[in-house]
């Protein structure tokens, strides 16, 4: 295991979308990160290398224990970088092990720093079993009263794989720059046609994937600026709202999630763009919504359709 001396407590501002994975976890924890399976230990993919693919030391994802406002964390971080931050066995391997991990020692809660695209393809069976791997073990988190909190905000955003690891989490903290969704532009383009999904649209792959409208459908609990000490904040105040108030799964939950899902399918399936389903939530003058600073944003929404708690569930 190795330590890097962070300063995260006295200054750890500055764009979380431009920073890597590991100025993230810098910047964004108290004075000093332990990480676990670090570069120097080489633990790789053993697909790539069979496919004349490049490799990375840390298969492109930081892990370990860290401090945040005093408190014990694990952190995973996932490195854009590479590969898109896509998914392999041992990114997924380590991302299971440090979920595991939780369930062993005291820590606060569990985050998951994702910049995912979703599965890699080089190594796809073994990525999709990875992923459902990370997602048995992080509702056994769950289930254990350990908070799990995602964190969204980089340029590759969370798809795919990584989406719906997104939403098995008890509380997802984005930013507007920062994505979210099962399928990416280019896979919805490729799959129908430009006419169903412009890939090239930046503000139409903005307004129906981006951090906005993830807040408005209540799949993102936690708005914030592209800034590494708002995401911060906004972690602390995530654990200390969930620490003691029941972070498990129950049925009932689940029941009234999937009920929801049903009604806004009904209420919003056939509608062509995410500003219609603003309007039809009630809030006034959606058009502007896109230009809105997050503050000015949060205050216009004062129709927001809120999802059930995800800590309830």
């Amino acid at each position: 295991m190795n330590k890097h001396d962070g300063n995260g407590g006295d200054n750890c501002g500055g764009s979380y979308r431009e920073a890597n994975a590991r100025q993230r976890v810098a910047r964004m924890f108290d004075s000093a990160f332990e990480e676990i399976l670090p570069p120097s230990d080489r633990v790789v993919s053993p697909h790539l290398a069979l496919l004349n693919a490049p490799v990375a030391f840390d298969d492109g994802i930081v892990i370990g224990r860290a401090r945040l406002g005093g408190k014990t964390v694990l952190v995973a971080a996932q490195e854009a970088g590479f590969m898109g931050g896509a998914v392999g066995e041992v990114r997924g391997a380590k991302l299971t092990g440090l979920l595991q991990l939780a369930l062993r020692e005291p820590v606060a809660a569990v985050l998951l720093l994702q910049d995912s695209g979703g599965v890699r393809l080089h190594e796809a069976n073994a990525g999709l079993i990875a992923v459902s791997e990370v997602m048995r073990a992080l509702l056994q988190v769950r289930s254990a009263g350990i908070p799990v909190i995602v964190l969204i905000g980089g340029g590759n955003g969370s798809f795919g794989g990584a989406g719906i690891i997104a939403r098995c989490a008890n509380t997802v903290i984005m930013s507007e720059e920062g994505r979210l969704a099962m399928s990416g532009p280019e896979v919805i383009e490729s799959a129908h046609g430009v006419e169903e999904y412009d890939a090239s649209d930046r503000a139409l792959v903005w307004r129906t994937t981006g951090g906005k409208h993830r807040y408005l459908l209540g799949d993102c609990d936690v708005l914030v600026e592209d800034d590494i000490a708002a995401f911060r904040q906004a972690t602390m105040d995530a654990i200390t709202r969930l620490t003691g108030t029941g972070t498990g799964l129950s049925l009932a939950g689940m029941e009234a999630e999937h009920t929801l899902l049903q009604s806004r399918l009904e209420q919003f399936g056939g509608f062509t763009d995410s500003e219609e389903i603003w309007r039809a939530m009630g809030i006034p003058n959606p058009e502007t919504l896109p230009l809105l600073a997050v503050d000015a944003f949060l205050n216009h929404v004062t129709a927001r359709t809120d999802h059930p708690q995800k800590g309830a569930m």
